[in-house]
């Protein structure tokens, strides 16, 4: 008996880029300040976690917001100076690497979306998370969504902040610990940082002993 052939597509459609639409959802039920959450810095073996919080004109949406992922870092430095411009109100909140280790990395992430809501000048409606989990204590209702920073542009716009600013950290503390080139790995498993770190050991505050090489053998 002949197989029949299969109509599914054989390659990946194209990601979309991100839109207004479930934020414009949101306003037409009546809720005025609708506020994107994301954050960067999960993976890395040294820093803290950082999240943003952003709160975007709806008249001055700015143009070419996008996963950070899917920018370069010149772009998203150029975004991040439009972004704090032209938003209604933003805020950027972290959690340092032995916070994480006396928890794990989800709760210190959503400890850190948290607290960046909070620092908000204005008290949103309604929030729009990366992921799957919503952050626990939020002074709103929240809505997680799956590659949210690929969907809304208040998470992209989030997403933005939250990396630019967690890569201007990491540099900043290069400069004090020279030897493990955090300004050019921002901290992340790269080769250079496991021999840095099998060479000079792990530093107290700084990397994450909860993480893997670190928890599984004696650096």
């Amino acid at each position: 008996m002949a197989r029949s052939r299969s109509d599914s597509l054989l390659l990946p459609l194209e990601p979309g880029k991100p839109d207004f639409a479930s934020e414009r959802k949101l306003m037409r039920s009546g809720i005025d300040l609708v506020v994107g959450i994301d954050e960067a810095g999960r993976g890395p073996l040294a820093g803290p976690v950082v999240a943003a919080a952003v709160i975007l004109n709806p008249k001055k949406i700015p143009d070419g917001l996008d996963d950070s992922k899917r920018l370069t870092a010149q772009r998203r430095e150029e975004l991040f100076e439009i972004i704090t411009d032209t938003a209604l109100a933003c805020a950027v909140a972290s959690v340092s690497a032995p916070a994480i280790d006396a928890t794990d990395i989800l709760k210190a992430a959503l400890e850190a979306m948290r607290r960046a809501v909070c620092g908000l000048a204005l008290v949103p409606g309604h929030a729009l998370i990366d992921g799957r989990d919503v952050a626990p204590g939020l002074p709103c209702p929240a809505t997680a969504l799956i590659k949210g920073d690929q969907r809304s542009v208040s998470i992209a716009a989030a997403s933005i902040l939250a990396k630019v600013t967690r890569d201007r950290m990491m540099a900043q503390t290069g400069r004090y610990y020279p030897l493990y080139g955090l300004e050019s790995h921002a901290g992340y498993a790269t080769e250079f940082h496991r021999n840095a770190m099998e060479t000079h050991g792990p530093v107290v505050g700084l990397h994450r002993f909860s993480f893997s090489p670190l928890k599984d053998r004696q650096i």
